[in-house]
């Protein structure tokens, strides 16, 4: 147990920490429930979902019924980074999942994932779907899918995904969602026809109402982003797809060119889903590392101090309140912390102010629009090398290497509406 790191939790202070218990992938994988070939399942069950996806969202037909993001090169953006901190050697992109189409946020891989393979389980049960057919005719079974309910809890981008995808193929579609959701997302989900349930405290009680009414409605069914490892496949898909870019990039990731890899953390799946699906690819050569709002960093309260999914922040005299609506949660998924405690690096804490600053200088730089809690990410790079225990992993594994590369993970805001960027493009500027 780290009590130096905890009580500097505690106190709201921004804190980096690294995972003493990370160990080679070799070793960590072979006790992990979930495994290679389970996402090469999910990556499969994609693709035939693919016809199906082209033809209800035609913003897919690039990708042919593929739900992916753009990997963009954000050179601009480093160098203002350089003039205000130190940054590591490397080029800079951005993995736009910001961008991802249908849902707008990394949610579109883990949430819309989990509402197909129900979906396909439901259809092949009921004898409507085949081996080998062409998984478009499902959007002919609308009313048959209408007899169905589909559930889940949400600060905001993981409702939106389930939302959208289910109330498409037909679902009745029920979102609980609370306090800290943003207004403009309950209007968005009501206008695709979801039901928005609202709740005054926080994620917790909207995942644990919403999974009690489930249960108690007939073929309704709850995506649990706490314990479910079909959102958890759903993303870890990513890993296959970056390769796919990175290749066409001519990017090599080896021991030489290590990759550094930085993603916001709410309850874990999303970017516990991606460090999995990324060392999947390259082990020991990529470094995941999280970012959490200093009122709301679960995961690392989980895993500094040993007690997983056992502590909240609250326990820590935090609020769980912050701007970053999708990273406002207290208790971290027992899933994730488990798949994560030997394969996280480290992870970065952030104050809130930072998030609009962040904001705006991508704006500014690469014109490149995301929402607050998906800017966290830019604080994990630009703190590398301040903090001295990240700048002393960074430095063991440069002692091999000679170019790395560093890729931030954007999670969110490619659907809010204009008038909301504006807000959070003036809010809270810093003199």
């Amino acid at each position: 147990m780290n009590r130096d790191i905890l009580k500097r939790i505690s106190h709201a202070k921004e804190v980096c920490w690294v995972n003493e218990k990370k160990c080679s992938f070799l070793q960590a994988k072979g006790a992990l429930p979930l495994s290679g070939e389970d996402i090469g399942d999910a990556s499969a069950r994609l693709t035939r979902f693919a016809p199906l996806i082209e033809l209800l969202f035609p913003e897919t037909k690039g990708e042919h019924g593929l739900i992916e993001s753009p990997l963009v090169k954000i050179g601009s953006a480093k160098e203002a980074l350089s003039h205000q901190l130190p940054v590591p050697e490397g080029d800079l992109y951005l993995k736009c999942d910001s961008h991802l189409p249908i849902a707008g946020s990394v949610k579109a891989r883990g949430g819309i994932y989990e509402v197909l393979k129900h979906t396909e389980d439901i259809a092949v049960k009921a004898g409507i779907l085949l081996p080998g057919d062409d998984y478009s005719k499902l959007a002919e079974y609308k009313d048959f899918m209408s007899r169905y309910t589909i559930q889940a809890g949400s600060t905001g981008n993981l409702g939106m995904s389930i939302g959208i995808m289910s109330a498409a193929l037909g679902y009745r579609a029920v979102v609980h969602m609370s306090e800290d959701a943003k207004e403009w997302k309950k209007e968005l989900l009501r206008s695709k026809g979801v039901i928005v349930k609202e709740y005054r405290e926080d994620y917790g009680k909207a995942v644990s109402e919403g999974r009690k009414l489930s249960d108690q409605c007939g073929n309704s069914y709850f995506v649990d982003d706490e314990h479910s490892k079909d959102l958890f496949l759903g993303y870890a898909v990513a890993g296959e797809r970056l390769k796919k870019q990175l290749d066409a990039e001519n990017r090599k990731v080896d021991e030489k060119h290590p990759l550094f890899v930085y993603i916001p953390c709410g309850v874990g799946g999303a970017p516990g889903g991606i460090t999995f699906g990324l060392k999947h690819i390259w082990g020991d050569f990529v470094h995941c590392f999280f970012v959490e709002p200093v009122q709301a960093p679960c995961m690392c309260i989980g895993l500094a101090s040993g007690l997983e999914n056992r502590v909240c922040v609250q326990d820590y005299g935090l609020t769980g309140r912050t701007q970053a609506d999708g990273l406002a949660v207290s208790r971290a998924s027992e899933l994730v912390c488990k798949m994560m405690k030997h394969l996280v690096s480290g992870i970065f804490t952030v104050e809130d102010k930072k998030l609009y600053d962040n904001m705006r200088l991508l704006e500014r730089t690469e014109h490149i629009i995301m929402e607050p809690s998906s800017c966290a990410v830019l604080e994990g790079y630009a703190s590398l090398l301040v903090h001295e225990d990240t700048k002393n992993y960074y430095n063991t594994v440069m002692e091999k290497a000679e170019s790395p590369l560093h890729i931030l993970w954007a999670t969110g805001g490619s659907l809010m509406p204009e008038h909301i960027v504006k807000e959070y493009l003036e809010k809270e500027k810093q003199e």
